[in-house]
């Protein structure tokens, strides 16, 4: 989930269970199919690709399946696959903007099961348009915290790279740029010799709203069965939470 705010850096510090590894890993490697399909399997020649697979190692996808997903999306073989992105608008608890958006062989299944959550946790959904609005596309790189890692140290790397912004989230550091600069500026972090997390194309949201515990909860029950639908690849949002808020939460 990417909802750009330091929720998503400590969102859910427990286990991951085995079924959510299982959707994690599909889900990557929908990425991964999609990835090849558009750019091709040829990694030099395809950076979006990259970031997939690096992702998939990351949480751990077997080499064996990242390769298959890499031939099914290229072409190669006879289970290709093909897949439509549809993004849909609405509304969590509060007035909470989200983007959902899905990455499906089937748009009749996807828009009744979102339209189906979305009722049931309490939100509602936004006609074309009411919520995209208020959302950018940026590009977001996420490098960890080391020891011996500042904040200057990676503002240094990518000052000349065309980064707009760079935050630190306490466990991460976040860099956002323009999507048509996440490559120059992963490619500056590789060349300083920092290591980054993850590298990706989001929607951002402008104008952002602050919630409170209660709301918050309401409004992760919502993201919590929407990722719990194959369909959905991403989910961002436009809330904030003050650091006390967080606090409350994390003692749930």
């Amino acid at each position: 989930m990417s909802g750009h705010s330091k929720w998503a850096t400590t969102k859910h510090q427990k286990a991951v269970t085995d079924a959510r590894r299982a959707k994690s890993f599909a889900k990557l490697i929908k990425n991964i199919e999609v990835a090849a399909k558009l750019g091709g399997a040829d990694l030099s020649g395809n950076p979006t690709l990259v970031d997939a697979i690096q992702k998939a190692k990351k949480t751990s996808v077997p080499k064996d399946l990242i390769d298959r997903a890499v031939k099914r999306g290229a072409g190669v073989g006879a289970d290709a696959v093909e897949y439509q992105t549809i993004i849909y608008e609405g509304y969590a608890a509060h007035g909470v903007a989200m983007l959902i958006e899905c990455l499906t062989d089937n748009k009749n299944r996807a828009a009744a099961d979102v339209r189906a959550i979305v009722s049931r946790n309490g939100g509602t959904m936004g006609d074309p348009g009411s919520v995209a609005y208020n959302f950018h596309r940026k590009g977001v790189i996420k490098v960890e915290h080391t020891p011996n890692l500042t904040e200057d140290d990676v503002m240094i790397a990518v000052m000349d790279s065309g980064a707009e912004e760079v935050t630190d989230h306490g466990d991460v550091f976040e860099i956002l740029t323009e999507a048509s600069d996440l490559v120059a500026n992963r490619t500056a972090l590789q060349e300083a010799g920092i290591d980054y997390d993850s590298a990706d194309i989001e929607f951002v949201p402008g104008l952002k709203v602050e919630i409170d515990a209660e709301t918050a909860r309401k409004v992760f029950r919502l993201i919590d069965a929407l990722e719990d639908n194959d369909d959905v690849q991403n989910i961002y949002s436009n809330f904030d939470l003050s650091p006390e808020v967080q606090a409350e939460l994390e003692e749930d």
